[in-house]
């Protein structure tokens, strides 16, 4: 057997006697090999005579296996000196015996490290080349240790897995590569800005792979995270991202390479893994120059959870409720009330609550948070119209003016704009997540008060009709101010 196909043995052993209360504790989801060996295929090869090769969070050692493999091939005449971090004691036998296979080959010295990646990784002093990882996925308590230990020293995440990656950029040498498979999520977003700041300031992404399946890079350690696989560089620009896309760690993937402003920007990170979503990308920039904020809008989440308002909820209208307003109520780029749901439609509150919890009369747009699988669009608006004060459910964003309603003109080009074919395609490039949240929305681009105003009289119902009008409005000379 091959070094990483023992390495792969291991793995397996590992997982299947793990507990699984614990391995999700720790937020251990180990790489398969194939995935392994696309990791390890993305840093440019050193040439160094001497390579130091870091794997924070190592488990079964499969990751550096993968590497110091291809080193081998490539650089068979360099030493190489390997360092693996694993703070699960438990995994160290199996661990300790992949290391000792690396060693058997003649020309890499091994170092196991059995400390918390996170106390270990400020101590070091001697810089190291390649970095590859794995990292775990488990979210920092507000408060705990590990997150007040982090903030001490400049890094501000919310999940391990940042956090390892943070520290690793720290470790890289001058020219020093970290390669790393994690979630998509950092990538935008504004709980991981000021780790995406450090990053993008620090190093240079060289190549992103994308993986088209969210369940089966990992599908045997129960993992359902938009996994995603990025190579840096630390000190150096490059001028181009190559992009790599396959539907799973197994197949073969088509490769793109793509200008470095298509993919890093000062405020997200896109990935364009097709031609099409490169040209969604092209085409928003050209043609929405404008925030939120730069409107005078902005766009807040529906103030009303319901299981911490279920007394102030009704199925029925009683005297002096106001209209509930839920994602059901949202079709075909309005928003009506009532339709006769099984939920609540009706809200009714003693007035103090009711003026915390209501919106003012007016037009405003209402986007639904979490879309249904049945919907071809991941964003789905409608416009809401009311003479009378109404709450939003918490499972809603909605777009306001200082709190107050919207120009109701503005307001149903608006709700064009995001039911349009255009925007949807971008959002899936911008974004990672399934959900639509607010912090997204405030981050994007939107057309200009004038043009949202010649969009709104646009057939919100068909969808042939909303891209018309999107793009004869959007490209048209004169509108964009």
């Amino acid at each position: 057997m091959s070094l990483i196909d023992r390495a792969e043995e291991r793995r397996k052993s590992a997982l299947a006697a793990m507990d699984p209360v614990e391995q999700a504790a720790l937020g251990q989801y180990f790489t398969p090999h194939q995935a392994a060996r696309i990791i390890a295929g993305l840093p440019r090869m050193p040439q160094k005579t001497a390579i130091r090769v870091l794997d924070p969070g190592a488990g079964s050692g499969i990751l550096t296996a993968a590497l110091i493999d291809r080193i081998r091939t490539e650089r068979p005449e360099a030493s190489i000196e390997v360092t693996v971090v694993e703070v699960d004691a438990s995994l160290h036998p199996g661990l300790r015996e992949t290391l000792s296979d690396m060693e058997e080959l003649g020309n890499v010295s091994t170092k196991l490290v059995g400390d918390d990646f996170l106390l270990w990784a400020p101590t070091v002093k001697d810089p190291f080349d390649l970095i590859i990882q794995n990292p775990p996925y488990a979210k920092l308590s507000t408060g705990s240790p590990s997150q007040n230990f982090l903030r001490s020293i400049g890094i501000d995440v919310p999940n391990l897995y940042a956090a390892f990656l943070a520290l690793g950029i720290r470790l890289l040498s001058d020219g020093g590569q970290q390669v790393a498979i994690t979630p998509r999520s950092w990538m935008n977003g504004t709980y991981y800005s000021r780790f995406r700041r450090e990053l993008v300031e620090t190093v240079s992404i060289d190549s992103i792979h994308t993986f088209e399946s969210r369940s089966k890079v990992f599908g045997d350690t129960g993992v359902l995270q938009e996994a995603i696989v990025v190579s840096t560089t630390r000190g150096q620009q490059t001028a181009t991202v190559k992009v790599y896309t396959s539907h799973d760690h197994r197949d073969d993937a088509t490769v793109r390479t793509v200008a470095y402003g298509d993919v890093v920007t000062a405020d997200f990170i896109h990935v364009p893994a097709t031609e099409g979503d490169a040209e969604a990308v092209a085409w928003m920039t050209r043609h929405a120059q404008h925030s939120l904020a730069d409107l005078g809008m902005t766009v807040s989440t529906g103030r009303v959870v319901d299981f911490r308002s279920r007394e102030m909820l009704y199925l029925d209208r009683v005297e002096g409720s106001w209209p509930m307003v839920n994602a059901s109520h949202i079709r075909f780029g309005q928003a009506n009330h009532p339709v006769g749901t099984k939920k609540p439609e009706w809200f009714h509150a003693a007035s103090e609550a009711a003026s915390k919890l209501l919106v003012p009369p007016g037009a405003y747009v209402l986007i639904k948070r979490f879309s249904a699988k049945e919907e071809r669009r991941r964003v789905v608006a409608g416009l809401w119209q009311s003479d009378s004060p109404a709450a939003f459910d918490n499972k809603l964003n909605f777009v306001h003016q200082k709190g107050e309603s919207l120009d109701p003109t503005v307001a149903r080009g608006l709700a064009v704009f995001l039911n349009s074919s255009r925007l949807d395609a971008y959002f899936r490039v911008f974004s990672g997540h399934t959900q639509v949240n607010a912090t997204d929305l405030r981050q994007m681009r939107f057309p200009s008060l004038e043009q949202l105003k010649a969009l709104a009289s646009a057939e919100p119902h068909a969808q042939e009709a909303i891209d018309s009008a999107v793009e004869t409005v959007m490209t048209a000379v004169g509108l964009a101010a």
